[in-house]
């Protein structure tokens, strides 16, 4: 029982032996059911059962609001199993109460309070205390869960609107405050169904403590920012989204952390989360803390935050941030600054043993989920299965494409023609990996301006460039994500304190570029062509990539039934082409399905009047031509009319 200032006894089988073995081993991948504030009773008494790690701590004791912040009152004991776990039984202690471990080290007498590394909810930032919650909810989405598997699948459209909660949209009349998890959830579902997409991809939302981070320096690996709202509203969001059958992807830092008091580091008086050599445990360009994944502790703490928010928040996937600089022991530092591994090299070899046991228990658990890796070098087989020696995500960004593709685009149209091979070159690594091509909040920030601030040209031009960026991407193969606020152009570079510019969507241009962005995704989805076979050769093949001097591309998508294709025709140039000849595979009608110069997008209107008769002209290895007219700075897609 509990005496009546120290907490001493833990509920029976409350944290097992089985469960140390495997928190030791570092194959516990639930210890958020086990570890941080959980409400029981004990001995006929109703209260939380406190237990955090800190093998190094002399004492350890609770403290909050049921205390007066007393770390004399509470004080947590230490397993007799050297786990480093201490525990303890405290009565009376209520939802919503506020609470910190104070910690006592072994070492040079220091000592620190510090938020539960597993709290479910914290105060709103910057005050920096972990609430003890209970994660009860009602859950209504069952008819997407029953149809995840199908949704999540590579071989299904994936068209993802990446969002920062608290920047999407705001309220001006109210001292311009974001929007809450509640507020938000009908107007972003509207919004997203309303341009087609298929998923969104809400940017970091565990609790961190610097607003200007965007979430990338997470100090509350179990928490949604309190910023927002309560974890039930956090529920209600991803709830409402599901219901709407819209996916939700989320952002995962397992790569680094901040340094602040209350977090992870030298949380016991040791480097006990990170390595304690600044050469291994340092990140030089984020001012950040870098995980030891060679510690087991830490690699189930870490698999137990991933499979954490897909069990209890329903979450659809997990897009893991920064894994090249996990991967790379040498990643922004210079020679001298870091050290080999074993083999002498320059791999990290805990991140990648890590990123493997974390793919494969995420699809042993959940596997109508997908996880997605943020990985910008070379490093082979990302996206290919552990069995084969991959890492095993489900698929990753495709940097190299969006590097390419946005210098090429930013080149005034009379100097593309020397510039062919930089748009076409993609195709020859697009099916190594499972890609996903990102155009995301990385490219309008930091000095970079808006994407419609990258096109060259007047403004006319500008928007019908970064319309024919658009219609190339979405045919391009691989799956799609666009930051909000390139749907409909906005002009200024994206600010986190500040509200999109909605306002823009009174002008013709802006407006039609939207229109562009919603027919784009219903196009992508309402045919397979485009999607079924992203990720094999099968599902692509070049007309003609060699007509440099009109700087014009034309290729072709199959889906898995022959009669599914699609011709996609680019004219990167602002001069229209009249009877301009292409190859196809079909005699008959060929549909225009979308014509980016349509004047509802803000088009001239130029085209081919819903279609063209192939002719028997044989031509680029076909022996049927359509000849098109290629309206200028446009993207062209077209069907046999007798296909689905």
């Amino acid at each position: 029982m509990k005496t009546a200032n120290n907490a001493t006894e833990r509920p029976q089988n409350f944290l097992t032996d089985h469960d140390v073995y495997l928190f030791r081993e570092g194959s516990h991948s639930r210890l958020h059911d086990k570890l941080g504030a959980h409400a029981c009773t004990v001995g006929g008494a109703t209260g939380v059962h406190f237990s955090v790690w800190a093998p190094n701590a002399k004492a350890v004791s609770v403290i909050g609001d049921f205390n007066d912040w007393n770390n004399k009152a509470h004080r947590l004991q230490p397993r007799g199993d050297n786990s480093g776990i201490w525990e303890g039984f405290v009565a009376s202690v209520e939802s919503g109460t506020c609470y910190k471990f104070h910690i006592s080290s072994l070492h040079h007498g220091y000592q620190v309070d510090k938020a539960d590394p597993f709290a479910f909810y914290s105060e709103v930032p910057p005050r920096r205390a972990s609430r003890v919650w209970a994660l009860d909810y009602e859950w209504n989405d069952g008819d997407w869960t029953a149809r995840r598997r199908d949704c999540n699948a590579l071989d299904a459209p994936m068209s993802v609107y990446e969002v920062h909660l608290g920047s999407w949209r705001r309220v001006p009349e109210q001292d311009n405050r974001p929007l809450s998890y509640r507020e938000i959830a009908p107007l972003l579902a509207e919004h997203v169904n309303a341009l087609g997409f298929t998923h969104v991809e809400l940017m970091p939302i565990t609790e961190h403590p610097f607003y200007g981070s965007w979430g990338y320096q997470t100090t509350g690996y179990f928490a949604p920012t309190a910023r927002y709202g309560t974890p039930q509203d956090f529920m209600y969001l991803v709830d409402f989204l599901h219901q709407a059958g819209i996916g939700v992807i989320l952002d995962w830092v397992p790569s680094h952390f901040p340094s602040d008091e209350h977090g992870l580091g030298f949380f016991d008086g040791t480097h006990l989360f990170e390595h304690a050599d600044p050469r291994q445990g340092f990140h030089p360009e984020w001012n950040s803390a870098i995980f030891n994944y060679d510690r087991n502790e830490v690699r189930t703490f870490l698999m137990s935050s991933a499979l954490f928010w897909l069990e209890k928040y329903h979450i659809d996937g997990l897009r893991v941030d920064a894994v090249a600089s996990m991967l790379y022991l040498d990643y922004g530092r210079k020679q001298g600054e870091w050290i080999p591994n074993r083999h002498g090299g320059r791999e990290n070899l805990g991140a990648m043993e890590f990123l493997r046991n974390f793919n494969e228990a995420v699809y042993r658990d959940h596997p109508d989920t997908q996880t997605i890796a943020e990985e910008s070098t070379a490093w082979p087989m990302v996206s290919r299965p552990t069995y084969a020696g991959g890492l095993g995500f489900g698929m990753k960004w495709n940097m190299g494409w969006m590097h390419d593709t946005l210098k090429y685009f930013q080149q005034d149209p009379i100097h593309r023609r020397h510039h062919q091979g930089q748009i076409s070159f993609s195709i020859w690594y697009a099916f190594t990996e499972n890609f996903l091509l990102p155009l995301s909040h990385d490219e309008v920030v930091h000095g970079k301006g808006s994407l419609i601030g990258k096109m060259p040209g007047d403004e006319w031009q500008q928007f019908a460039n970064l319309r024919s960026l658009y219609g190339y991407m979405w045919a391009h193969p691989g799956k799609k994500l666009l930051f909000m606020g390139g749907e409909f152009g906005q002009r200024r570079e994206w600010a986190h304190e500040e509200s999109l510019e909605w306002h823009v969507l009174q002008y013709p241009l802006h407006d039609g570029l939207q229109r562009w962005v919603g027919d784009l995704n219903r196009c992508y989805r309402a045919h397979p062509a485009l999607y079924e076979q992203d990720f094999t050769g099968d599902g692509f093949a070049w007309v003609d990539s060699q007509d440099w001097e009109a700087s014009v591309l034309s290729f072709l998508r199959h889906g898995k039934r022959p009669e599914d294709t699609v011709l996609i025709v680019c004219n990167f140039t602002p001069q229209p082409r009249h009877n301009y000849r292409v190859g196809v595979p079909a005699s008959g009608y060929w549909q225009e399905l979308l014509n980016s110069d349509a004047v509802i997008y803000g088009g001239s209107g130029a085209g081919n009047l819903g279609g063209v008769e192939a002719a028997p002209v044989a031509t680029q290895g076909y022996f049927h031509s359509l000849f098109l007219t290629l309206p200028p700075l446009s993207v062209l897609y077209l069907k046999p009319a007798t296909s689905a």
